[in-house]
């Protein structure tokens, strides 16, 4: 058996101190005095610890829990059309995100045409650049060699 100290026991079972106290003094609840501290038996007394006003309420609850037909019928009608319209809900959601998706796939597709279209033309542009660049060196050799002639003549003359 595990004894429990007063703390403990309060925790346990919520009661406060004196509660407890006089459940001790009238023997209902084992307990024993070790080192100047009450030790208390949990497994003792679980009846007297449910309060009595738990089990009055529970015996008056059973006896006036009696219910009309009319009030069954109308709580499942209720449960049935709350449950009918969070199907509804369910349906519009899903038909919703249908069409957010079937638009972000439009969307995806679309942008990935453009980044394919720019892939291309800056294919093209990078042509141009290099035939460019190439032009540029030619032109730059040519009037070197221009130049380099006129300056020749320049000075034989």
């Amino acid at each position: 058996m595990k004894w429990m100290s007063n703390e403990e026991y309060m925790e346990l079972t919520g009661l406060e101190i004196e509660a407890i106290d006089k459940l001790c003094e009238r023997g209902k609840l084992t307990s024993k005095v070790e080192d100047g501290v009450r030790y208390i038996d949990p497994s003792q007394g679980i009846n007297t610890v449910v309060p009595a006003k738990l089990k009055e309420l529970s015996e008056r609850n059973t006896s006036e829990m009696l219910v009309q037909p009319q009030f069954v019928e109308k709580t499942i009608g209720t449960i049935i059309n709350l449950h009918e319209k969070v199907l509804d809900a369910k349906d519009e959601t899903l038909d919703a995100v249908r069409v957010e998706n079937e638009f972000l796939r439009e969307a995806l597709h679309s942008l990935q045409e453009l980044y394919d279209e720019d892939r291309k033309t800056i294919h093209t542009l990078q042509e141009q650049l290099k035939l460019s660049q190439q032009d540029v060196e030619f032109m730059r050799r040519k009037y070197k060699l221009m130049w380099n002639k006129a300056i020749d003549e320049h000075t034989d003359s």
